[in-house]
């Protein structure tokens, strides 16, 4: 695992051991990026189930002029931390130690152009931090969620949150699902 872009081009990132984090493949990442770098610069960018950090720290080495790490496990935080130092980049991050939907809460004062998660597969956790940015709206007028999704997960909820899913890109057994605050007929 390695950033592909950007200032910390190249440099290889550490990933936590064991089976609970299953960091994003360098080519659905290159992907990913790929659809994203032309909104990627100066934005504020929240990272979600961070992981090893990977998602956001190539948004920040790509020009994201901010992130936030948020991820449950000690072992994450840590592996995220020293990813950030060894790409020099932990200036320009904070990391936050909680469960997603509850964190959402805290950063309701801080909105977000892009919002990444790569949650667990098949709890609904995603379903349950869409509910919190929908009430807590840490999302910017502009924003895009990206959801990284088994390739079964519905959407179907989003309209009752007021969002909508506007991009879906499909890697066979998973799925990135771009979503933003639902549109009105009048801004169309």
């Amino acid at each position: 695992m390695r950033v592909i872009a950007g200032t910390a081009r190249s440099l290889k990132l550490s990933a936590p051991k064991g089976t609970d984090v299953r960091p994003t493949t360098d080519r659905i990442k290159e992907t990913l990026f790929n659809i994203l770098s032309p909104m990627i610069y100066d934005t504020r960018f929240l990272d979600l189930f961070c992981g090893s950090g990977g998602i956001g720290i190539e948004a920040l080495s790509r020009g994201a002029a901010h992130c936030v790490f948020v991820d449950n496990s000690q072992v994450s935080i840590e592996c995220t931390k020293a990813n950030l130092e060894h790409t020099k980049l932990a200036d320009r991050a904070r990391i936050i130690r909680g469960e997603a939907d509850g964190v959402i809460r805290r950063l309701a004062d801080e909105p977000f152009d892009m919002v990444f998660m790569d949650p667990p597969y098949g709890k609904l956790l995603e379903k349950k931090v869409l509910e919190q940015m929908a009430v807590y709206d840490i999302l910017a007028e502009d924003g895009t969620v990206i959801v990284e999704a088994d390739a079964e997960t519905e959407f179907d909820y989003l309209e009752g949150l007021g969002f909508e899913a506007y991009r879906v890109k499909s890697y066979g057994s998973n799925k990135h699902v771009f979503i933003r605050k639902l549109q009105s007929a009048d801004a169309e």
